[in-house]
């Protein structure tokens, strides 16, 4: 039979210029790896959002107008002990002072810098709510006796047990928070020894969790290549060619992470910003580019034992290997590049990164690979020469027992689908960022402890445009905070209408009943005015801008599901909708709508990239193997799995997030590997006139070690189980078991339907 002459002069350049074609596959990988040096890690929950929805664009908004408005939470304190002592002051004050001199940090909101309000004759008296370190015990009953009597402000600083105290930490926009993070924390252990301390806040998380990105990818990688290697070294019973194949897998690796970093300077997008999404990438890759390398060298030593002679070996390797190999990163390639049509702009990065390097892993595979194996002297005596294993034996056994019972092993592949359909109707879409963290973490007991005894972490913000000195706005504001204060998640509220208030009882002589807004602009103005006779207008400019047509109103709240989300945020948008609002613009944002808008884009995601992969990777088998009707039978395996994938996630409970929404492209890119063997050796026999009655079992028994020998080399998932990120743990966990499903998937449900229509599949492909 013909061979195609690309085919001849690829398998050429390794056999005639083995040396050449490594040392320019080195140079091109230096030059993509040079990257890592742009290579950025952060996490930052805001800029999983496309610019152009309204939540992400009124959060660019709200920080041009008033700044930063995520804080850093730190809470210390006794348990039972109550605050208000000399000692609790005194440490506050002393943090306080060196939290404000570093660079990062613009602004530090606790019960040190507040302002308090008095009557002063009819007028308004500014001064500091502790004005120095060393207080008495008369003054001590003073603060305390101010706070109670304005408990919206109170809640904000002092624990429900008034034994904790919060520190409100707001860093610059364009602060470094994993530095600044970490400093807080060292200065916290200096500062507040003896005490019981506890940090939060988005920022706080996106600084920590830049380091714990790192430090997991680092030790995942080095689980997954020990898991890779003592697998390797167990099926090939070859140290060099298990050398052989890692070394592919290394300078992939490389190399993606370094066209990640020069992506990411020349164009300085958020896609290519490497995040907690991104940290199974490492993993992924690592596997996808062992698949291409364990067939070759599986497929070597049995040619070796089959012909005796290395380049006799290499040649009949490659020329059997070349299409299936470039077919399999192909259909992977377009799996992955399906994440470009997701909302979620993070999987495009995603996507385009592995892409590019499972396509220098193809290159390599079919280049640098076969060209180390031609250097090397191989023994003829070796185990991995000479014999087969015993699970290429048992594993022989097994295709002939499915060929035997092809309906059968059907009828109990589409009995287990059934299961996981069943299974997906409990799947639930939770992006809970607490659920991230393993129990007893460091950053899982802050959260919960700020949730529990403090104002929460999780926030609403609403930009309300319109004149902020009249009253009809101004009590507008006042009913939708109290609107959400209603909610038993949220802790507090404040707008530039609570100052208002605040300085209208107090030139009312303190009188509670006069906590309203007055009814006329001019009594509005003039309350401005005494405060700027005796305070700084400068303290209303994270809630009102400089000409007070633009109002922030900000909600706090404990965490919630995400069916809790979704149904108050609802509730919130109608009742700024029904409210009469005299021409005022609303708009909503904060973390709680980021989450919102995330369920919905996951769960939109999810969609699109399964219905593209599947339909890109059906049709690019149905052309290249000239028949539509294997096209659909590559994708059996593939959907199957898909469907118990996210079956099995209903049954056991595993949530469905921004990070395991990409499981689907994954198990698709990874699967589709076997498949296209799979098929590419059954069109090759039946080209070279291989008898009808015994064709399936060749197929087979030449494809199905190396099927699942990939499989149980992609164990190397399972390192996933060791992370840090519980969602990633869970991903670990599935695909190991997606790794099993398609393989045997392939060896059975495809296997099958190919025994079953093998005389339709056979017609035109001897012509």
């Amino acid at each position: 039979m013909q061979e195609h002459p690309i085919k001849h002069w690829i398998t050429n350049l390794s056999m005639n210029y083995p040396k050449r074609t490594i040392i320019l596959s080195l140079i091109f990988t230096a030059f993509m790896a040079s990257g890592l040096r742009y290579f950025f890690i952060e996490d930052d929950m805001m800029k999983l959002l496309p610019k152009d929805i309204p939540t992400r664009q009124t959060w660019d908004e709200i920080k041009k107008e008033f700044g930063n408005t995520e804080f850093i939470y730190v809470a210390f304190g006794h348990p039972g002990e109550s605050v208000f002592n000399q000692e609790m002051i005194a440490k506050v004050w002393d943090f306080t002072e060196e939290l404000e001199a570093m660079p990062e940090v613009d602004e530090v909101n606790g019960v040190t810098t507040m302002n308090r309000m008095d009557n002063d004759d009819g007028f308004l008296l500014i001064d500091d709510l502790i004005p120095y370190r060393d207080l008495s015990a008369e003054e001590l009953l003073s603060i305390e006796d101010y706070l109670n009597r304005n408990p919206n402000v109170k809640v904000r600083f002092i624990s429900t047990n008034e034994d904790y105290m919060n520190i409100m930490i707001q860093p610059y926009d364009k602060a470094n928070y994993s530095i600044l993070a970490f400093k807080i924390r060292d200065l916290a252990e200096k500062q507040l020894e003896g005490y019981n301390v506890y940090f939060g806040g988005p920022p706080y998380i996106t600084g920590v969790m830049t380091v714990l990105i790192r430090e997991d990818v680092m030790m995942l990688v080095r689980i997954g290549m020990v898991v890779m290697v003592l697998i390797l070294l167990s099926s090939l019973r070859s140290v060099p060619g298990v050398l052989m194949v890692l070394s592919v897998i290394f300078l992939s690796l490389i190399s993606m992470m370094g066209s990640m970093g020069w992506i990411y300077h020349f164009t300085g997008s958020e896609r290519f910003v490497f995040s907690l999404i991104n940290t199974s990438m490492p993993i992924i890759l690592l596997t996808i580019a062992n698949s291409d390398g364990v067939h070759v060298m599986t497929k070597f030593f049995k040619k070796m034992r089959l012909f005796g002679d290395k380049k006799e070996a290499v040649t009949q390797t490659m020329m059997s290997l070349l299409l299936p190999i470039f077919l399999t990163s192909l259909t992977t390639i377009a799996a992955f590049l399906s994440m470009i049509y997701s909302p979620l702009e993070v999987q495009t990065g995603y996507g385009v990164s592995v892409s590019i390097g499972i396509a220098w892993a193809w290159i390599l595979s079919s280049t640098f690979l076969p060209s180390l194996i031609m250097l090397k002297k191989w023994n003829m005596d070796s185990k991995a020469v000479k014999q087969s294993s015993y699970l290429e034996n048992a594993i022989d056994k097994f295709g002939k027992g499915v060929l035997n019972r092809p309906k059968k092993v059907l009828s109990s592949g589409i009995l287990l689908v059934v299961v996981g359909l069943v299974g997906m109707n409990w799947l639930n879409v939770e992006v809970d960022i607490q659920s991230f963290f393993k129990e007893g973490s460091e950053i899982r007991e802050g959260l919960e402890f700020l949730d529990q005894e403090m104002v929460g972490t999780m926030d609403l913000q609403f930009r309300i445009e319109g004149d902020m000195k009249e009253p009809d706005n101004l009590t507008f504001m006042e009913e939708l905070q109290g609107f959400l204060e209603d909610h038993p998640r949220v802790t507090t509220t404040f707008s530039i209408a609570d100052i208002i208030k605040q300085m209208h009882r107090t030139v009312m002589d303190d009188d509670p009943a006069c906590e309203t807004i007055p009814e006329t602009r001019e009594k509005i103005n003039n309350l401005f005015t005494m405060y700027s006779m005796s305070g700084d207008p400068e303290d209303f400019s994270s809630l009102v801008d400089y000409d007070y047509s633009v109002g922030l109103t900000s909600a706090l709240m404990r965490n919630m599901s995400s069916k809790e989300i979704i149904k108050f945020v609802e509730e919130t948008e109608e009742v700024i909708d029904q409210k009469e609002t005299s021409g005022l613009q609303i708009t909503i944002t904060g973390m709680l709508v980021v989450f919102r808008d995330l369920i919905g884009l996951i769960v939109r995601s999810s969609f699109i990239s399964i219905t593209v992969s599947i339909i890109v990777i059906a049709l690019i088998a149905g052309y290249f193997f000239k028949r539509l009707l294997w096209g659909v039978l590559a994708v059996v395996p593939l959907t199957s799995a898909v469907i118990l994938n996210f079956g099995f996630m209903g049954i056991f409970g595993v949530d469905l997030s921004h990070i395991t929404a990409i499981l689907s492209s994954i198990i698709i890119g990874v699967g589709v590997d076997f498949a296209i063997h799979y098929i590419s050796q059954f069109k090759r026999l039946v080209k070279h006139g291989t008898s009808p009655d015994v064709l399936s079992r060749e197929v087979v028994d030449d494809v199905g070690y190396p099927i699942v020998l990939d499989a149980l080399s992609n164990m190397a998932f399972g390192a996933l189980l060791f992370s840090q990120f519980l969602p990633i743990q869970h991903m670990g966990g599935l695909m190991v078991f997606s790794m099993v499903s398609t393989s045997v998937g392939t060896l059975t449900l495809l296997a099958s339907l190919s025994e079953i229509f093998k005389s339709r599949l056979m017609r035109k492909e001897k012509n």
